[in-house]
């Protein structure tokens, strides 16, 4: 859900912002305040587009963010967008860039937004199937995953079976290609660890002069201090060291200092003696990492890769020489994948078919609470044996209303009332609240067209709704206003030659007056007991 909403710079807003809360959210307020730019501002987050003039006169910028909890997460998830008046997007989840799409794949999987016209999971044929399985409950899920763990494979096998070498004189110049890159790389005799073995090497060789030299100082430096002398030193403290355990302390410790001076010595001179300078032997060190860098320019970024390259060549070469034989072992594998999806696929269709007939009972009734009785509802699935598989099997599901009697059914997308397309969604989003997953649903301004009755059954249907989603709902009608868990006032102010718009929320009798003013046009005694009656019955 929705915790808090920050908008800056967007149409006559200056800057808000506002916390919001689980269950029913009522934003009201006077024409032309920003009720709908606050949708506009959500649908801008939610990935929608953005018009330069939609930046508030006089800034460069505008800047939405919110912060959002989730069912999954304990932490709040901060998102946002900027836009520049250049057309520059910075779109940021947690701090992280992201772009424009993945901002909008993101929410769409915590908001939907509807308007009159604009209802988006709902209106997108390839959301049906999915609230459908969803409907279905475990079963179908189940099934569904060892469906789509059998599907996985047989498009695996359909690529590998897709390779094409073309005709047998490109199949031969393929093999011949690749067996050419094997000799060279079987030739090279490359080893892991060889090239820094190698620079170790080459540097050591370049560099020995200088070694020689300053080892050989080292040694004599060494040698230069009388050994014999220490060695005396020693002696004569160990006469005495009986008289005071001090002495035999220092005496340990000269004796120590003498033996390290010894290995020391020892070391440097076997360094010394392996230092060398062969010109053949730098010429063969550099005449190898020639070799290396270029089977890197042609085959990978280190030994390892081209190592890796060539088992995956020595496999292509077997596998392009023995095709037929690999290609019958893939159609057999084909066959028998595709047998069991096609049982699956039926066993899923049967679920479907028999869940769609109950799905479809449940609006249907619900389309009738919300005095739409003529107005029929379904779920029409497609199931084609033949047909090629998708993640979702061999069906096809679209939502169907038919408006009036005896008309066709109509995809939802045909549907041209904003009236009854809001009664319609409210009936699908009451039926399936338990299973949809997203968490916020946006409604700006869905009741137009209606009243009386039908207003008090959407207003009923919301309610319902908010049980197990937020909402957030802009309306112009008492008696959906009078059904909020928090009702919020949108106004606006001019200051300093500028018009702002200002949110606060309305409790008590600033509650009562506002609800009075949206069912009479103005807060009179009437309207205010009127606004009490509907708060008091709901």
């Amino acid at each position: 859900m929705i915790n808090t909403l920050h908008i800056k710079n967007i149409g006559i807003i200056d800057e808000i912002s506002i916390d919001l809360n689980k269950g029913f959210n009522i934003l009201t307020g006077e024409t032309g305040a920003g009720k709908t730019l606050i949708i506009d501002s959500l649908e801008i987050l939610a990935g929608g587009r953005f018009s330069k003039e939609m930046i508030r006169k006089g800034e460069d910028y505008s800047f939405v963010e919110m912060s959002v909890s989730t069912n999954n997460s304990n932490e709040d998830i901060i998102l946002s967008r900027e836009i520049n008046i250049n057309g520059r997007n910075l779109c940021k989840i947690n701090g992280r860039m992201v772009t424009v799409a993945e901002l909008k794949n993101y929410m769409s999987k915590l908001i939907d937004i509807h308007g009159q016209h604009d209802n988006q999971s709902l209106l997108n044929v390839n959301t049906h199937i999915h609230l459908l399985d969803k409907f279905a409950g475990k079963e179908l899920k189940d099934l569904k995953m060892d469906y789509l763990k059998k599907y996985n494979e047989y498009k695996k096998v359909k690529e590998e079976i897709a390779k094409n070498y073309g005709d047998d004189k490109e199949k031969q110049r393929k093999v011949d290609l690749l067996r050419y890159q094997f000799k060279e790389i079987e030739e090279a005799n490359l080893k892991k660890g060889e090239e820094e073995e190698l620079e170790e090497k080459k540097k050591k060789i370049l560099n020995a002069e200088k070694l020689s030299k300053n080892l050989g100082i080292a040694e004599n430096e060494i040698l230069n201090i009388s050994l014999d002398s220490i060695l005396s030193s020693i002696k004569a403290l160990e006469k005495i060291e009986d008289i005071n355990e001090e002495y035999k302390e220092q005496a340990e410790k000269i004796r120590s200092i003498y033996y390290d001076l010894e290995d020391c010595g020892r070391e440097i001179a076997n360094f010394a003696e392996d230092i060398y300078f062969d010109d053949r032997e730098i010429e063969n060190i550099e005449s190898r990492l020639n070799l290396i860098f270029s089977m890197k320019r042609k085959y990978g970024n280190n030994i390892e890769e081209i190592l890796k390259y060539k088992a995956e060549v020595e496999k292509e070469i077997y596998d392009i020489e023995n095709l037929e034989e690999y290609t019958n072992k893939l159609k057999l594998e084909l066959k028998n994948l595709t047998e069991q999806m096609r049982e699956i696929c039926k066993k899923m269709h049967d679920i479907r078919q028999k869940v769609s007939n109950i799905l479809s009972t449940e609006i249907q009734d619900n389309l009738v609470d919300l005095e739409m009785k003529n107005i029929k509802f379904k779920a029409n699935i497609n199931y084609d044996p033949s047909n090629l598989f998708s993640e979702n099997g061999q069906d096809t599901i679209e939502f169907l209303i038919m408006t009036n009697v005896g008309e066709d059914f109509k995809p939802l997308t045909k549907i041209a009332s904003g009236g009854e397309m809001s009664r319609i969604m409210l009936a699908i989003k009451r039926v399936l609240a338990d299973v949809d997953e997203v968490e916020t649903l946006v409604f700006d301004e869905i009741d137009t067209g209606i009243s009386g009755k039908a207003a008090s059954k959407v207003a009923e249907k919301m309610k319902e709704i908010s049980k197990k989603h937020q909402i957030i709902c802009v309306t112009h009608l008492a008696t959906i206003a009078a059904r909020g868990d928090c009702n919020y006032y949108i106004s606006k102010e001019v200051k300093e030659g500028k018009t702002k718009t200002n949110v606060s929320m309305l409790t008590d009798n600033k509650l009562v007056e506002e609800i009075a003013r949206i069912a009479s046009g103005e807060v009179t005694k009437v309207s205010m007991q009127y606004a009490k009656e509907l708060i008091n019955k709901l």
